[in-house]
């Protein structure tokens, strides 16, 4: 029995991107569905190494989570409970792969010091936004909630036509087989939203029956 749910992740860098990859609110965001293969994207490792997301899913079944970064406590305390849980989901034959705009630098702060414990799951880095916006959860700011975020993190995003916006992802959770099909997905737009671990769990346990 398969699942099929729906749900999406975020934060920010300085690039160009395609304004029309890119949904204009957090409402009007269209995530990947389920039954659909994940896109073809390259990702960065802590380390700096590049890596295709197909290539680690065909290794084995994956929980692919995506996160604001490493400055939002909501995608902290998520980054926590998901490794309390990771050994139960990597007894059921999956693995975990968790997707952030942040940059390497800052992953690699996460993977050592996120809750006071070192996370022992994938962190990869999305800081041009291609994961995020070909799974359909990457969406701009409006300019009060941007000016915010802009005091904070001081990055922002150059559109095609030259305008300054910030983007987040919405977070989001993915359950995905060997061959890259999207089996259950749950994306929330209201950020301190997130998928609780006992859900999880379930859907894991079901999804690739």
């Amino acid at each position: 029995m398969k699942l099929y749910l729906s749900a999406a992740i975020g934060l920010l860098f300085s690039i160009k991107l395609m304004a029309a990859t890119i949904a204009p609110s957090p409402e009007q965001v269209t995530p990947l569905l389920n039954g659909l293969t994940i896109p073809a994207v390259s990702l960065t490792t802590a380390d700096n190494t590049p890596v295709l997301l197909m290539d680690l899913v065909k290794q084995k079944p994956s929980v692919i989570v995506f996160y604001r970064g490493g400055w939002c406590p909501y995608c902290n305390a998520q980054l926590s409970a998901l490794r309390d849980i990771e050994p139960q989901l990597s007894a059921l034959g999956y693995q975990l792969i968790a997707i952030t705009p942040d940059s390497t630098a800052s992953i690699s702060k996460s993977l050592q010091d996120t809750g006071g414990q070192k996370l022992n799951y994938t962190l990869l880095s999305d800081a041009n936004f291609a994961a995020s916006s070909a799974f359909g959860l990457a969406y701009y700011l409006d300019d009060k909630t941007a000016a915010a975020y802009k005091g904070k993190l001081g990055s922002l995003i150059t559109t095609e036509a030259g305008t300054e916006k910030v983007v987040l992802p919405v977070p989001a959770v993915y359950i995905v087989n060997t061959q890259g099909e999207a089996l259950f997905n749950y994306v929330h737009i209201n950020y301190k939203t997130r998928l609780e671990g006992e859900l999880l769990l379930k859907a894991a346990a079901l999804a690739l029956q």
